[in-house]
C-alpha cells in the first residue's frame, strides 16, 4: 500500500504497525496535519524496561515525521492497576513513591525525544492531574452508561483472568473505564487523536475511541504494535536476571549493552529497524551478514541502542570493556563487580555476589556443568577460595557473562 504520510510510511517500514483503526483515515490527517499522539506508562517502578522501548521509539518516530508526542504518564492509574497480562493483583504504591518513579522515567523520555512549547516538540502529563478529581457519582453517570458489563467481560485483561481463576478486583476492574477516559481527556486538553500502545492495549484504546465518540463526537485513532517476543519465543525485555531496565540506577551501561550484543541472530535486523536510527540501507547490509560477521552488527545494534537510551559516551565504554574482556582476555573498565570485606571469597559466593547464580544450588550446578572460571581457570570445586588479599579476581560464567570480585 503506498501511504501519502511520512508517518504511517516510517512506521510500517520500520515494522512498528500490527493494528490501526483506520489506517485510510489515519494517514489522511497525518498528511495534512500535525498529529498529536500519545503512548501511555504507569509508573509501577523507578524505571521503564526494554519492554517498553518499542513505545517509546513510536513516539520517537512519530516526532521525526513532524507530529507531536504526548507522554502520559499514569500517576493515577498507577493507582489502580492494569490486570493486562497479570495473573494477580499489582502492589499499591503511595502518591509519594508514584511521583518519585515519574521522576526517575522522565530521564530516559528526555534523551529519545525533544521536549518544549513548539507544536512538535513533546510533552508530559499526568493522568493524576484528572482522575483524582473525578467525582464518582458524575463518572458513573456521565461515563457509565457507555460501557457495558457483557462486553468488559469480553476484553483479554478480564477474560484470561477470570479463565484462570485468578481474582480479579472491582479496583482492576475499573482501569479499561479510567484508560479510555485518559483518551477522552487528552483529546479536549491536547488536542490528541492518535493512541498507540502494544497489541495487549487494542480493547482498551478501541473503547477510548468510542467513548469519545459518543460523548464528544470527535473521530480519533488506534495503533498498536506486534507483541514483542525474541526469536525463541521469549518475552522482549527479560533476561535470567530478570527485567532488563532502561535506568543506569536499575541496571549498569554494561549489563544494557550486553543484553543486546547477545541477541539471537534472527532478530538482528528487525531489533535495529525498531530501536535504532540507521538506515534501511544500512541495517539490510548488517543483517544481512552471516556466519561469525554477524556478531559485528551485533555490537553496532549493542551500541547504538546504548547510545540512544544511556549515552553515546556509556556506549563507548561498554564496547571498550567487551573488546578487552573478550578479544584481549583483559579486565574492562565496566564490568560488574561484588566488593568483599575477606582477603579470601569461596566461588559459590563470587558467583552470586555477582548475580550470576540466584542460589547457592544454582552455583554450584553452575560450578559442576563448568560454567565457572576464575582469572579464565575453569573450578571445578565448589569449595574453591578466591584469594584477593587486597587485589581482585575475574570470575566468569559460561561465555558471555563476567565481573570482577575485589577486596574493600
Amino acid at each position: 500500500m503506498t501511504y501519502k504520510s511520512d508517518l504511517i510510511r516510517l512506521l510500517d517500514e520500520r515494522g512498528y504497525i500490527h493494528q490501526v483503526t483506520d489506517t485510510e483515515g489515519l494517514d489522511a490527517l497525518a498528511s495534512k496535519q500535525v498529529v498529536p499522539a500519545y503512548v501511555g506508562f504507569d509508573a509501577t517502578a523507578p524505571s521503564l524496561h526494554v519492554g517498553n522501548l518499542v513505545s517509546i521509539m513510536m513516539l520517537r518516530r512519530l516526532q521525526q515525521a513532524g507530529h507531536k508526542p504526548i507522554v502520559l504518564m499514569g500517576g493515577g492509574t498507577t493507582k489502580v492497576g492494569d490486570p493486562s497480562g497479570k495473573d494477580e493483583s499489582r502492589k499499591l504504591l503511595t502518591t509519594e513513591t508514584i511521583a518519585q518513579n515519574i521522576a526517575s522515567i522522565r530521564t530516559v523520555f528526555e534523551r529519545l525525544l525533544t521536549f518544549g512549547d513548539g507544536p512538535t516538540d513533546a510533552v508530559m502529563v499526568n493522568n493524576d492531574d484528572w482522575l483524582s478529581r473525578l467525582g464518582y457519582v458524575d463518572l458513573l453517570r456521565d461515563v457509565g452508561p457507555h460501557f457495558t458489563v457483557n462486553r468488559m467481560l469480553t476484553f483479554d485483561s478480564v477474560k484470561l483472568r477470570l479463565e484462570r481463576e485468578q481474582p480479579l478486583t472491582f479496583l482492576e476492574f475499573n482501569y479499561m473505564i479510567l484508560q479510555a477516559y485518559d483518551f477522552r481527556e487528552l483529546a479536549l486538553r491536547n488536542g490528541c487523536r492518535l493512541q498507540m500502545g502494544g497489541s495487549d492495549q487494542w480493547g482498551n484504546i478501541v473503547n477510548g475511541i468510542e467513548l469519545t465518540r459518543r460523548m464528544n463526537g470527535i473521530e480519533l485513532f488506534g495503533l498498536t504494535t506486534p507483541l514483542l517476543t525474541t526469536a525463541d519465543g521469549a518475552k522482549m525485555g527479560k533476561s535470567v536476571n530478570g527485567a532488563v531496565w532502561l535506568n543506569e540506577a536499575q541496571l549498569p551501561a554494561w549489563d544494557f549493552w550486553q543484553y543486546w550484543r547477545n541477541t539471537d541472530d534472527r532478530d538482528v535486523g528487525r531489533f535495529l529497524r525498531l530501536f535504532t536510527d540507521l538506515p534501511l540501507s544500512e541495517i539490510a547490509r548488517l543483517e544481512a551478514l552471516e556466519g561469525s560477521e554477524i556478531n559485528a552488527a551485533k555490537v553496532v545494534l549493542a551500541n547504538e541502542v546504548t547510545a540512544l537510551v544511556r549515552g553515546r559516551e556509556a556506549a563507548e565504554a561498554a564496547e571498550r570493556t567487551a573488546a578487552a574482556t573478550f578479544d584481549g582476555g583483559g579486565v574492562g573498565e565496566d564490568l560488574p563487580t561484588f566488593e568483599s570485606a575477606d582477603d579470601t571469597i569461596t566461588i559459590v559466593d563470587a558467583l552470586i555476589g555477582l548475580g550470576f547464580a540466584a542460589s547457592r544450588g544454582e552455583a554450584k550446578r553452575l560450578i559442576a556443568g563448568g560454567g565457572a572460571r576464575v582469572n579464565g581457570e575453569q573450578v571445578r570445586d565448589e569449595a574453591f577460595a578466591i584469594a584477593l588479599n587486597g587485589g581482585e579476581a575475574r570470575i566468569s560464567a559460561g561465555k558471555k557473562k563476567h565481573g570482577m570480585v575485589r577486596r574493600t
